[in-house]
């Protein structure tokens, strides 16, 4: 795979990661959807009026833009594993920024994708 594909796979993956996190988010702010206080439908009008929400569909928007691009480029067989690549950022950015300690467990489980995804890309 060559470096300009790869460079927009990854940033559609990137982006695709901060569009969760900006979900999750704007899901503190308003707390749980379901089983919290009050009916779904006035959940999800509240939900609709925290910015974080609209920051979350604008990176999806623009990171299917991107992966698009990438996707042009190579092989679906070969793009398609490097979504993976969004565990790895996740899992880091989780911690840093809402304090989701990982487990051991999860830290191996990352460390496997990573070794896949390089066979992949290299393939």
């Amino acid at each position: 795979m060559r470096w300009g594909a790869f460079a927009f796979l990854f940033g559609g993956v990137l982006l695709n990661a901060f569009a969760q996190l900006a979900l999750k988010a704007s899901t503190d702010v308003t707390g749980p959807l379901v089983g919290g206080e009050g009916p779904i439908l006035r959940r999800l009008i509240e939900l609709a009026t925290v910015p974080w929400l609209w920051v979350a569909l604008s990176l999806y928007g623009v990171s299917v833009i991107v992966w698009l691009i990438g996707l042009s480029r190579v092989p679906v067989s070969q793009a398609y594993p490097l979504l993976s690549l969004g565990y790895v950022i996740m899992i880091g950015l989780a911690w840093w920024l809402f304090g989701e300690v990982p487990t051991v467990q999860r830290v191996v489980g990352i460390l496997v994708i990573m070794l896949g995804v390089v066979l992949v890309a290299r393939s």
